[in-house]
């Protein structure tokens, strides 16, 4: 008989550190997979945020008197349509031709990428960036011989804000407002 219960003792203590270790188990697996979830949300979040900056300073960019006057300038000039007319503009000129195909270049891999959203474009600056970019195109095209990359991700965004115009034309926030509201 004692050998018995001494036989019984064992399996209990037996049983009772096979418990334990697996409870220990699923605790550390339980921990892990609170952790992945965890981290998996900082990750979301960590990007979110990244997002909402890039877009506030997409914003402020687009909101200053320089930009305006890149849109004054491009809007009412004739644009130079080989290197050549582009070289022989004065300093000034040429600079301001320059400074919008490179902040609509960057605009576009922005968008690209997807640090910022189209429809924040087709907000901002919407029809402006085709217009933009049927000015630039005969002088980028031509350039492209020497440089096949010159403006890609500019038409690119120019060709996308333009389809989405075409195809799915938003409609004034003022008429849409009531959709948009928070109460």
């Amino acid at each position: 008989m004692f050998i018995f219960a001494n036989n019984i003792h064992k399996i209990q203590q037996f049983m009772t550190q096979e418990i334990i270790a697996l409870i220990a188990n699923i605790a550390l697996a339980l921990s892990l997979i609170v952790a992945v979830i965890f981290g998996i949300a900082e990750v979301k979040a960590a990007a979110r945020d990244r997002r909402e900056r890039l877009t506030l300073e997409t914003l402020r960019n687009f909101q200053t008197r320089e930009f305006a006057e890149l849109i004054g300038y491009i809007t009412t000039r004739e644009m130079p349509s080989s290197r050549k007319e582009m070289t022989s503009l004065p300093g000034n000129e040429r600079i301001l031709f320059i400074q919008l195909a490179q902040q609509m270049e960057s605009l576009g891999i922005l968008v690209a990428e997807k640090f910022i959203n189209i429809d924040l474009v087709d907000i901002t600056l919407g029809s402006f960036v085709t217009t933009a970019w049927l000015k630039y195109k005969k002088l980028f095209l031509a350039m492209r011989d020497e440089d096949p990359f010159l403006g890609e991700y500019f038409q690119w965004l120019a060709e996308k804000i333009d389809e989405r115009m075409k195809d799915k034309p938003r409609k004034p926030f003022y008429k849409a407002a009531d959709k948009h509201v928070v109460h």
